[in-house]
């Protein structure tokens, strides 16, 4: 996309000649102004760079950049000037300038101040872009729950947002810890800075010091350039120490230390370093229980545990599963690039009673799978993982008695069919397809009847 640049400058001579390099040399498009007032009110127009005099009939040039920034503070703009004064041009880079010229005006360096200043911009343009839509991802609308459970930890969510009180999120695995972690970031008074994740539980020990405070160069073996830790490039915004509860005492130690004095040093360095951020942390464990067993300290979990938010497994909000369903079904149609109606009854009926060990996060897992299997518009009991079709809870296929001996009693027609149903399963090992085969039945036909007998498949 062509860019166009604003040129303001009263005096005649200079603004064609900036004109004829920036729009017949550079092809910049561009609109020019010989006044300050008739510039501020076109600037609504969003120009890629001005190119800006100092020294204009109705205003000065320094209060046009300072409302240029109230307005838009990365628009990159050129100051021009003819007075070749030290002091104008460090107040204009103080106030936000992007450059400074004197005049007469060097061409070859304006040219590629320009080039530089536009691409810079179109970053800058694209990591709010970026930030804004990470902001919208991690937004409460995106978090799907309709259980009370779930409302409830969003209302303490919002009560940590306009402040920087150290959180501890508590869940089994797959809950969406880390999901919370960044809603609270994205939505809070730190979401222009970062957000940086430690997994205590992945990075080997021996490392884990390194990657959270950094390292001098020749520290230890293999330290061959410093190295900026978690703690500097959180600097500003917010540390997320996911599963925590695997960190070795020792370093839970030194965390300790940060977070009271906000200040650490590099491995194998004597810098003190100064740090300004929100640790969020997340653990599966529990943390007072370790604590009791000499497992964790006591004063970082403490420290820690501020404002501690726990969030109840999939398995406790049932409610859930269904609209978590549906949402990911959505999702991955989308990805994948198919359009799968929905579950089957049966199917959803699995889905429900399964009891998701590992929560949203195995749930997600499956619809994907699901969908990428499906042959049909609707996702069909046969396509379900084998841990949701013989899930524990279902009743097992072994028979006490062998029905068909020559000396079995003989035994009512209903309860017949129910025992026939359930040695179709055992041997074809809960196969639902070939066991409908096996008896002789549609599978329509077959889930109705283990509906009617109370039967539920699982794996001999």
């Amino acid at each position: 996309m062509e860019k166009t640049i604003f040129i303001v400058d009263d005096e005649e001579s200079i603004l064609k000649l900036l004109s004829h390099w920036v729009k017949n040399e550079w092809k910049y498009n561009i609109k020019t102004f010989t006044s300050g007032n008739d510039f501020l009110d076109s600037l609504y127009e969003g120009p890629d760079l001005v190119l800006l005099d100092i020294m204009l009939p109705d205003i000065s040039g320094i209060e046009i950049l300072k409302r240029i920034k109230r307005n838009n503070k990365n628009l990159p703009v050129i100051m021009l000037s003819a007075q070749a004064s030290i002091d104008v041009a460090l107040e204009s880079i103080r106030i936000g300038a992007y450059d400074y010229f004197p005049k007469p005006i060097d061409k070859n360096r304006l040219e590629p101040a320009i080039k530089n200043a536009i691409t810079n911009y179109d970053l800058q343009r694209r990591v709010d872009e970026l930030k804004g839509d990470l902001q919208r991802e991690y937004s409460f609308d995106n978090i799907i729950s309709a259980d009370k459970k779930m409302q409830e930890v969003f209302k303490m969510v919002t009560k940590v947002l306009d402040n920087s009180i150290t959180v501890l999120i508590n869940g089994e695995s797959g809950t969406g810890k880390e999901l919370i972690a960044r809603a609270i970031h994205y939505n809070g008074i730190r979401k222009d800075a970062p957000f940086v994740v430690v997994n205590s539980a992945s990075i080997p020990r021996e490392l884990l010091e390194s990657e959270l405070f950094g390292h001098e160069k020749g520290s230890f073996t293999g330290a061959h350039q410093r190295k900026i830790g978690k703690f500097e490039l959180a600097n500003g915004g917010t540390l997320f120490l996911d599963e925590i509860g695997e960190m070795e005492m020792s370093l839970q130690a030194k965390i300790l230390r940060v977070i009271q004095q906000r200040e650490f040093e590099r491995v194998g360095g004597n810098e003190t370093i100064k740090t300004d951020v929100r640790i969020i942390s997340a653990t599966n464990r529990n943390l007072k229980e370790m604590v009791n067993n000499r497992e964790f300290r006591e004063d970082l979990y403490y420290r820690l545990s501020s404002f501690p938010i726990q969030i109840p497994p999939l398995r406790e909000r049932r409610g859930d599963i269904v609209i978590l369903i549906n949402h990911f079904l959505n999702e991955f149609n989308r990805k994948i690039g198919k359009d799968i109606k929905g579950f089957t009854k049966p199917a959803l009926k699995l889905m429900y009673d399964y009891d998701w060990p590992g929560n949203v996060r195995e749930l997600e897992n499956t619809i994907e799978r699901c969908i990428i299997l499906a042959d049909h518009d609707w996702i069909d009991i046969d396509v379900l993982p084998p841990q949701i079709l013989h899930s524990d809870g279902s009743v097992s296929l072994q028979t006490d008695t062998d029905l068909f001996a020559d000396d079995a009693p003989i035994i009512p027609f209903e309860q017949l069919k129910a025992q026939a149903i359930k040695h179709a399963l055992r041997v074809t090992k809960g196969n639902i397809v070939e066991a409908s085969k096996k008896l002789n039945v549609g599978r329509a036909t077959l889930y109705r009847l283990m509906e009617k007998y109370n039967i539920k498949s699982k794996r001999g």
